[in-house]
């Protein structure tokens, strides 16, 4: 059962995939860049739909280094302007990171790497400036961690993106 629901998500991104609607910098698709606070890395947008975008960040984090994390946003037009937008989304995060450590007989131990998994949600603003395949942003987040333990907390960052068209 889970082979099924798995190849379907799969089949239906790919095909959605061909039917992107560009809406980004100068109606480009594509968007790559740098993102600095936590996580810290690269980061890349693709954006879906008029007010519609994935991002996937991969970074450096509290969470966990290596950090790989997925949003979906919705873009909306707070500021009646065709430069800054606001834009809320949910997702995930997966961080690799090594647990608590421990000293035994003069020596410090670190326990074996964990894998951490918690729910995100992201509000942030994004700044194009006009005729530049560029994009701004500043974000927040809330995670709620699953595992190793239950617990929330919140991160920020910025970055820039440099847009082109997946012709």
């Amino acid at each position: 059962m889970l082979k099924a629901v798995f190849t379907i998500i799969i089949l239906n991104v790919l095909i959605n995939i061909s039917m992107i609607y560009a809406q980004g910098p100068e109606g480009k698709n594509f968007g790559f860049g740098i993102i600095l606070g936590d996580p810290s890395g690269a980061t890349v947008k693709f954006w879906t739909a008029a007010a519609n975008a994935f991002v996937v960040d991969v970074g450096a984090s509290y969470f966990g280094s290596p950090r790989i994390g997925v949003d979906y946003l919705w873009h909306f037009d707070a500021f009646r302007s065709r430069i800054a937008n606001l834009y809320a989304g949910a997702g995930g995060a997966l961080g690799i990171g090594k647990g608590n450590g421990f000293w035994y007989k003069g020596k410090y131990f670190r326990e074996k790497s964990e894998l951490g998994i918690a729910a995100r949600g992201v509000f942030g603003v994004n700044v194009i400036p006009e005729n530049t395949p560029l994009e701004l942003f500043f974000e927040i987040g809330m995670l709620i961690g699953f595992s190793p333990d239950f617990g929330s907390s919140a991160d920020a960052a910025i970055g820039i993106r440099f847009y082109s068209n997946l012709d």
